[in-house]
């Protein structure tokens, strides 16, 4: 596909060389001259410098034909601006990134497409509802649902009581029969791999699992983990994913969130009815204690500076907190931050890839999600009458050997795939994908 990319923010780099990597033709459009540089040294990539809104400069660069249009400046308004003008100058579809309050709603996104931005994005909305999912999934490290919940992906940390220790994957299969989940990668030492029948688990595997919601608790109980309800938490920072996590939670649990601005605090004062609002610095750990955090189930750090999310979170973990959330925005930190001890790394730049990346595939896919701290994907196609994936059994299928189907989903029931399942048109398929098999996957389900 050929992508045109404009804009002059981490996130523009960091998708640019993503979907480089997946075989994509990108055209970065950029006025930051550190932007274009840091490109130019990428060999797969075409840069242009110029002003994304400019009529003339976009003309100049869409002289060439482009399937689609993502904008990221960091100004959600040039963002809307640029996806209207590439749209009218032929672009067939323009997704714009936009970090605007209004851009939340219903209202705006509908103005949005009416002038031709086909959908807006906003990175904090994503984040934020990774979050609230999480706190709802208390054992789970990552989590992901598809077809509302009807297969879910998680990711489960093996502590040293955990039973699989040890085991192979036929051992465990042959001690739990029928079990309604299958493993569908290990991330070890920071290395994945997709596991076969005789690969053990080890302490400290990182197991990531496709499963139905009747297998959670049995696969909860072999990772040695226990789901445990969340009735009180503390938010550290008031910006729009604070705002929008204690907005969607304060209704069903006690909720307390922290921010050092002032104004910042009236704010939130005035959209919150039951939270506790409280304006101060929760690297103060007397602040912290004063507030009984002992009694809290989750602690939740999203202010703007990664150290600060990552330093509270060991100092709650510290203090007793049973799951701790950080959102790093440094990519780099993920490791780090999981190796001593946080629970849980939101970063949204992965957030909006997982939305934005269904839309750069050929095949109908209907969900994606970009993993936190491997380099790997998840993906729910919907398989088409004649496409390849439909005409054998899995075992009989030449499927792409770094990548791994697992499951299905089929007149809204789950479906855990074996060798011997037939995927038929219409199902959705969830498969787990290494970059190298992206463009080999996407054939698989092209009719």
């Amino acid at each position: 596909m050929n992508i045109l990319i404009a804009g002059d923010s981490e996130l523009t780099v960091y998708l640019s060389q993503l979907l480089a990597k997946e075989k994509h033709n990108i055209l970065v459009i950029s006025k930051n001259k550190e932007v274009i540089k840091r490109l130019e040294s990428d060999s797969d990539l075409m840069t242009h410098y110029g002003d994304s809104t400019s009529v003339s400069t976009l003309k100049e660069v869409l002289k060439r034909r482009f399937d689609l249009l993502l904008s990221l400046h960091v100004d959600g308004r040039l963002n809307i601006l640029t996806a209207i003008i590439a749209k009218k100058l032929g672009v067939k579809k323009c997704i714009a990134k936009s970090h605007e309050d209004e851009a939340l709603s219903a209202e705006y996104k509908d103005l949005c497409k009416e002038f031709g931005v086909d959908f807006v994005v906003s990175p904090e909305k994503i984040a934020s509802k990774e979050i609230v999912n999480l706190l709802k999934n208390s054992a789970a490290t990552e989590i992901f649902e598809f077809s509302g919940g009807q297969m879910s992906l998680m990711l489960v940390r093996l502590e040293k009581n955990a039973p699989v220790i040890g085991k192979s994957l036929v051992e465990i299969a042959s001690e739990n029969q029928n079990l309604d989940f299958r493993a569908v990668a290990i991330n070890r030492i920071s290395k994945t791999l997709i596991p076969k029948g005789g690969d053990r688990f080890e302490e400290g595997d990182l197991a990531y699992v496709i499963s139905k919601p009747s297998g959670i608790s049995k696969l909860l109980e072999l990772g040695g983990k226990c789901h445990f309800e969340i009735k009180k938490i503390i938010i550290a920072g008031g910006g729009t994913i604070g705002r929008l996590t204690a907005i969607a939670l304060e209704k069903t649990v006690s909720v307390t969130i922290f921010d050092m601005n002032p104004e910042c605090c009236r704010e939130l004062s005035e959209c919150l009815t039951t939270a506790l609002v409280i304006n101060g610095d929760v690297r103060n750990i007397s602040i912290l204690t004063e507030e009984n955090i002992k009694d809290v189930d989750a602690y939740v750090a999203v202010t703007n500076d990664t150290e600060t999310n990552i330093l509270t979170c060991l100092i709650a973990r510290k203090l007793g907190v049973k799951k701790t959330i950080a959102l790093v925005e440094n990519l780099e930190f993920i490791d780090i931050s999981r190796s001593i001890g946080i629970d849980t790394i939101i970063n949204k730049k992965l957030a909006t890839a997982s939305y934005i990346i269904r839309f750069t595939m050929n095949s109908e896919v209907v969900s994606t999600k970009c993993l936190t701290g491997i380099d790997a994907e998840v993906f729910e196609f919907i398989a088409k009458t004649g496409s390849p994936i439909t005409k054998k059994p899995l075992k009989k299928l030449h499927f792409p050997e770094k990548a791994i189907v697992g499951g299905v989903i089929r007149n809204g029931e789950g479906i855990i795939a074996s060798g011997d399942l037939q995927v038929m048109a219409g199902d959705r398929v969830v498969v787990f994908v290494l970059p190298q098999a992206f463009h080999l996957v996407d054939k698989m389900f092209k009719a």
